[in-house]
Order: C-alpha cells, then structure tokens, then sequence
C-alpha cells in the first residue's frame, strides 16, 4: 500500500478553493462495485480486496489495517450512533462487526484487533446497513436480504421476493420495522422486517437496474437511482399508496444547468463569469461522448453550511438537498423544486487523480463547511479521499443569484413613486372622464325655462278624468329585492381569514350549474367571499352565493366559450372574457353589459381579462401581446338613448411578450398598487412587466417543459401590503408538468409541487389566502390540497364525476370550491 497527502488542488480549469485530494491509497480492489463508507471523521475502504482500512482523517497519518477476510470485501457501512462507533465489512465467506474504540485500544497495547462474525457463507454481499439502533444489520446478499444481530452470529429474518441481486437497503426511521430496498430487478420493495412480510413492491422502474437508496426524512420520500441515470421520488407518507412523485434526468438536469450558468455569466457578469463559462462549456463538450450517467450514491447534504449561511443566497424556506455521486462527478439537487443546484465534474480539476468514479461514498455531516468523499478510480488500483468546501462550490456557480439578490431585486410592492413617461401616469392624465349630460342625453338640470314647440303635439290628457285601472299586479317586487341584495352585499366589509384555519377537505354539498353537462372554463370569488362568478363554454355567466345555495345572477350575450371572469376591487363590476373576441363588464345591479368591447378591437380571442391598479384599468391577453386598458363605467339610464353605450373605453399601451405565439396567461394584483405584471407563453418561457416604466424587465425561459397554463398569486385579504414576502411569491402550473413555486425578487422555482397533476387537460391551481394551502385540479376526477412546506400532496379530495378543471378558495373564510368538467361545483369545508 501507498498513500500520499495530496497537495491543495493549485491551476486546472477548476477552482483551488472547491475540491483538494486530502489522500490517495494505491489499492487493488475486487472488480464488481463495491460499497464504500464515509462518515464526519472516517473513511473504510477494502485494501488489497481482503484487508479493511480505516482512516481517520482529523488523526494519525497512518490508517488501521483489521484482518478477518480471506476473501475480497464489497460492502462497508458505519454504525448510526457515534458512540461507540461501529463499521460492519461483509464478504462473501463471512460478515464481521467491529468497533473502532476498542480496535484503536488493542493497537495500542500491541493487541491484535478482532471483531464479531454474526454471519457466514451468505453469497456475494452487495450492500449492508445497521439500523437506526445499531442492534441489526441488513445485509443484501444475492436475491435475498439477511437480518442480522449486529452482536452475534444469528439471523433474525430472512426476506424473499427480489429476482436479481439487492443492491441496496434502507431503514425507515419514523416506521418501526419498516425496510425498503432496490434490486437489479428494476424495482423497490417494503419490507416489515420483523415479521419477514412484504408490505407493497412497485412494478418496473426502468430498462436499467436500480443502483442506489436515500430515505428522505424531512420530505418522507424514497429517492432510488438508476444506472442510466435517472432518479426516481416516491412518496412514502402512510395514505399515498408509494405514488411516484417524480422521475428526474440527470443528463438533462445537467444540460439545463451548465446552459443556464452560461446565459447567466454573459447577461449579468461578462468579465468575472469568463472563466466559468468556458468551463461549462468544456463540461458539456466531453460529457456528450458518455451514454449514461449511473447513480452510484446517494447521500444528504448539509444544507444548512451549504446555502443558508452565504448571505443570504436562498430564502428561508423548508428546503432540503441530497448529493448525486456518479461516476463523473457530484451534484446537488434541490428536494423541494427538484432541480440541479451545483455540480462539480472530476474532470475539470487538473490535480485529481480520479477521472472516472467506481463506486463513491459521501460523509453526511460537514467539518468547518467541508464534506468528505470517498472514490475508487474506474481503471486504476487507487482510492481517493477529497474535501469538498461547499460554500465555495456553491459561490463559484451562483453568482446569478447573488447579484440578483443585491440591488436588483423585484417586488410586487411598488417601491417608488410613478414615473412621469410611465404608461400608469399617462393613463391616469387621460383618465376617460365622466361624459356631459349632453353627450349622455340626460335631462338638462336648468329649470324655469319656458318650453316652446314648433309643432303640433298630442295632448296628453291632463284634464281628463283619470281612468281606473281594476288591477294590476306587481311585477318588479322580485326585482327590486334583488337589486337590495345585491347592493347590501356590494357594502358588505371583507371578513378577515383565520390564518390558522384547516385546510377545507369536508365536501359540503354539490350543485350542477346546466341542466345539461357544461364545462366550467373559470371561476371566482369576489373580495368579501359572498359571492362566486362562473364563466360557461356555454357562452353565460353565473353568480352564484359563496355556500352555492342560490343563483343570485346569469349574464348572457357572449358568443363563445367565457374564458375568464375577473371582479373588480369594490365588488360592484364583473369582467367576462370570450373565445367570441369580445369584452364585457356587468354591473352587479343589472343584467346589460355595461361596457362591451367587440370583434373590431381583437384580432383573436381574449384569454383572460382583470381589473388593475385598484380598479383604475383593465389588463386583458390577446395573442402574443397583453393591453392596457383605460374605462369609464357608467349606468345612467335614458329611455330616449337606451341602446347606445355609455360607458367609455380607451387603449394606454400594448405589451408584446418577446419570443412566443401567443400569452396563455397573465396575472397581476389589483388590491392595492403594484407596477408588477406577469405573463406566461405558449415558448415555456415567464416573463416580468414593470408596466412603471413601461418594458419587459426579466424573462425566466423554459420555465416548465410544457406551456404555462396558470399563474396563480395569493391575492387575498390575509396579508397586508406590507408583507412583500407572501406576495412575492408566485405559482405557475403547466399540463403533466406540475405546479412549480417561484420566488419574484430572484427569480428562482423555490419549490415544485408533483404527484398528481393533469397530464390531458389544463387544470386550475389556487392558493388559500393564510398562504399555506394549495389546491389542484386532477383528471383523475379529483382535487389535491398542498401544504407549502411539502413536496407531495397532503389530501385528496375526491367524489366528483368527472375531471376537475378548475378550483378556488375563499378570500374571507375557510372553504375550496371545486368545478368540473361536466357542470358541477363542489364545496369544500373544514
């Protein structure tokens, strides 16, 4: 054996301050891959195939050499407990327990070290584990694993199903007796160990045998790695049935990574990001020539040092991260949105020795911000410690996001004053007025004047006797009692939230909204909750109470599908939007339109319409471009004019989103000032509009790998304007790509919600207003609620008849109304 102190990694395309090679062991190792170990101090690791080496790296310079094999080791695990520390070794003759403190002892006193055999003859081991109490060891021997008593020779359990070799195991800590493992079988199975049953196995993964096991904790999710490198999330939460969370590509993780530092580096920081491109580049150069990108290992990562101590890089959401070893490189990757956060590839380090990657193992915990891991070479008879500073891996690769961070910021809170050439300011100068009465034909309010006709006029009969009329029923009693409720509850204060509510998953009651099976295209609440607004691909609009008991309204004159519905912030107007090109705002008080904007004003159809700037405009998409819109509403009645429209509408700007066909979807807040307005195209891409001074102010491509079809912001009363950080954040959903979190003041997806979303149909997301809950329509005919620290959905509400396509919840109180596709709404309570 030969070992070496590796100098500090000097020169090399890489950076000096992010990996060094601490050791190099000359080591002849067994062919077939073998299970390193690594923990915060240690490294064990088979020398010369039959002899097992410890190193304690914050020690002696010399390793502990333990014999007790004659034949080569392939697995090596620590204990969980850290005192006393425990490493097991298995080979395919015996498995061998030893305790380092009192292997350390016998060395000193010149003593022969030995361990504990608890077992024998097993068959080729490819993995072992303790469990969380160290009193048993799962050892994954062949198509078979053994449980066994880490203090003598006994095997407690023998389990039996796989049919290819185990290649790894895992305890669940927070389920007693609970044991997951993969095979080459291409499949994970749970096991109640103590009784030897198997609870549920999944089908087949992948065309490529599964390679590795990491039980998430905080996310109670199963993360299994494939030899062609892909990553399979499952979720292991008791009611979820092990559904699949996601699957995730390396390679492609990977391209999207490297060509975001590229365009990043050249936009932000040319001169400093030089270096780090070319190194990107040359990355994604060599890597072209591998076909696959194996999982070797996967192992925790100390977020904590890692990210939220770099001032401030992320924000402080529950986000966990886990390492990807492969035979390559490291990555990290998010848990909460999925995605690459760092990568660091061997070969862009001139002074490690290891290029290709064997097998891998990975230490847990950091000492001083450093990560050890363990690498057999591929090709050469060496074995390879590293240290790894990971506030330097990530500073070197995130420097996008720090600038970001600094001083240009985004918020939805307007920050400063409108300009004076902003197209708010011009708006607001060329506010449409209020029409003369001589423009809307009132009666003049000039009085005593003599009136004087130039011509004959039929008396009207004043002098004659009256005529009586015997009777004559009452038929606007219903109509002005409508008219008093509506008016009372357009006075009706907001109720204020409970913020600590449940979460609305008790089904309430149902109603159909046809008398024949209708899409419900939109829906929703006004401000105060009282009233819920349905738009229908049979062209009508409905107005509903907010406990669905009564149709307090239905507006019709549209010639298409409604696409949107929008109420306006004093709850007294009502926004349609139609696949008929045209645009139309009703009065809550009567059932004319009160504005109607027609085919001459679009070229196509109108996807969706809001009120902005606390009532003051109009946004509405049409196409690839979004318009800002100027109005005066008036519903002065005049029997002589009564056809001819009063109301007054004017164009401030059009907003073309750059690089696409055509604007899925826009939103923007109307409940106080905000200059912010986001948009979402048929090229993937999100785009920010800063419409105070007047242009497109950042663009986040390829944001989902499908259309955006949602943007969703927390709009409602439980949050003041102050509190810039729950309105900061926006969500965004596209059809069989999830919904993902983003974070407006970087720009960043802090976390992506998977499971169960429509992979035919766009179907609707909503956020409760304490901002804890999401809610998600499904084609498998049900609803999904989220909760925003968790990955994975937290219940499932089901019960409809068909799809759900769209949901929403209450400003003012605790309840989720759902919509199908046949018709049907559906409330939801605590």
């Amino acid at each position: 054996m030969a070992n070496r102190e590796a100098p500090r990694a000097s020169g090399g395309s890489g950076s000096p301050d992010v990996v060094w090679e601490k050791h190099l062991f000359k080591s002849k190792l067994s062919e077939s891959l073998v299970q390193l170990a690594c923990t915060q101090h240690y490294c064990a690791f088979p020398l010369n195939e039959n002899e097992l080496c410890i190193w304690d790296t914050a020690g002696a310079a010399q390793p502990l050499r333990l014999l007790g094999h004659q034949h080569a080791i392939s697995a090596l695990s620590f204990g969980s407990k850290v005192s006393p520390l425990l490493v097991c070794a298995a080979s395919c003759e015996r498995v061998v327990v030893w305790s380092l403190d009192e292997c350390t002892r016998d060395v000193l006193q010149g003593l022969t070290p030995r361990g504990i055999v608890i077992g024998t003859l097993l068959g080729m081991v490819l993995h072992v584990r303790f469990s969380p109490d160290d009193q048993q060891v799962a050892v994954c021997a062949g198509k078979r694993i053994y449980m066994l008593s880490a203090k003598n020779d006994a095997v407690l359990a023998e389990l039996e199903g796989h049919l290819a070799p185990v290649t790894a195991a895992e305890f669940c800590t927070w389920e007693k007796n609970m044991l997951i493992s993969v095979s080459e079988d291409r499949s994970f199975k749970v096991w109640d160990y103590s009784t030897g049953l198997l609870i549920h196995q999944s089908a087949v993964l992948s065309a490529f045998p599964l390679l590795s096991l990491l039980i998430d904790e905080e996310n109670k999710q199963i993360v299994t790695g494939c030899a062609d490198g892909q990553l399979w999330i499952f979720s292991l939460i008791s009611d979820h049935n092990y559904h699949c969370v996601t699957r995730i590509n390396l390679k492609k993780e990977q391209e999207k990574f490297y060509n975001k530092m590229g365009k990043s580096g050249q936009e932000l920081d040319e001169g400093q990001s030089t270096s780090e491109l070319c190194k990107t580049n040359n990355m994604r150069s060599e890597e072209t020539v591998e076909t696959t990108l194996p999982v070797l290992t996967i192992e925790r990562c100390d977020h904590l040092v890692c990210f939220h101590k770099e001032e401030n890089l992320f924000p402080a959401l529950n986000t966990s991260y886990f390492w990807i070893g492969s035979s390559t490189g490291l990555l990290i990757i998010n848990s909460s949105n999925f995605e690459l956060e760092a990568a660091l590839c061997y070969k862009d380090y001139s002074d490690l020795r290891t290029r290709f990657a064997g097998s891998c193992a990975l230490a847990r915990k950091t000492v001083n911000g450093k990560v050890l891991c363990l690498l057999s070479s591929m090709f050469e008879d060496m074995i390879a410690v590293l240290e790894v500073n990971l506030a330097a891996l990530v500073r070197s690769q995130q420097n996008d996001f720090l600038i970001c961070g600094k001083e240009k910021t985004l918020s939805v809170i307007a920050r400063c004053s409108l300009l004076p050439n902003s197209p708010l300011c011009k708006g607001l100068k060329k506010k449409v007025k209020e029409p003369s009465s001589k423009t809307l034909g009132v009666k003049s309010t000039v009085k005593d004047q003599p009136l004087v006709f130039q011509r004959k006029v039929k008396s009207s009969g004043y002098a004659t006797a009256p005529q009586m009329t015997m009777f004559s029923p009452v038929t606007n009693l219903k109509k002005n009692n409508e008219v008093s409720r509506w008016k009372t509850s357009c006075k009706c204060k907001n109720k204020e939230y409970p913020l600590e509510s449940s979460p609305p998953t008790k089904y309430e009651k149902e109603i159909s909204v046809a008398y024949k099976p209708t899409p419900i295209c939109c829906i929703q609440y006004s401000g105060n909750g009282e009233l819920l607004a349905c738009g229908l691909a049979d062209k009508s609009v409905l107005v509903f109470d907010s406990n669905l008991t009564d149709t307090r309204a239905v507006f019709s004159g549209h010639d298409g599908a409604v696409n949107s519905v929008g109420w306006s912030h004093d709850k007294k107007w009502l926004v349609s939007a139609s696949e008929d090109r045209t645009l139309r705002i009703w009065s809550v008080c009567s059932k004319e339109p009160a504005l109607l904007l027609g085919k001459d004003k679009f070229h196509k159809s109108v996807r969706f319409a809001q009120f902005y700037y606390i009532d003051t405009f109009i946004l509405l998409c049409c196409g690839a471009e979004f318009q800002l819109l100027s109005f005066y509403l008036d519903t002065a009645k005049d029997d002589l004019k009564r056809y001819k429209q009063r109301s007054v509408c004017k164009l401030i700007e059009k907003f073309p989103m750059a690089s696409t066909m055509e604007i899925t979807s826009l939103s923007a807040v109307n409940g106080f000032y905000s200059y912010i307005v986001l948009t979402a195209g048929s090229n993937r891409a999100l785009e920010v509009f800063d419409l105070n001074a007047g242009c497109s102010i950042a663009v986040i491509p390829e944001a989902h790998s499908r259309s955006v079809h949602q943007i969703c912001q927390n709009k409602g009363s439980a949050f003041s304007a102050q509190q810039s950080e729950a309105y900061n954040l926006f969500m965004t959903t596209a059809v069989g790509d999830g919904i993902k979190l983003w974070d407006l003041r970087t720009l960043r997806c802090e976390r992506r919600f998977e499971g169960h979303i429509s992979r035919c149909r766009p179907c609707g997301i909503a956020v409760s207003p304490c901002g804890r809950f999401i809610a998600s329509g499904s084609d498998d005919k049900s609803a999904y609620i989220y909760e925003m620290c968790s990955s994975t959905f937290a219940y499932k509400l089901g019960g409809h008849t068909e799809s759900v396509i769209n949901v929403t919840f209450s400003p003012s109180s605790p309840q989720l109304t759902t919509a199908t596709l046949d018709g049907k709404l559906q409330l939801f309570l605590p």
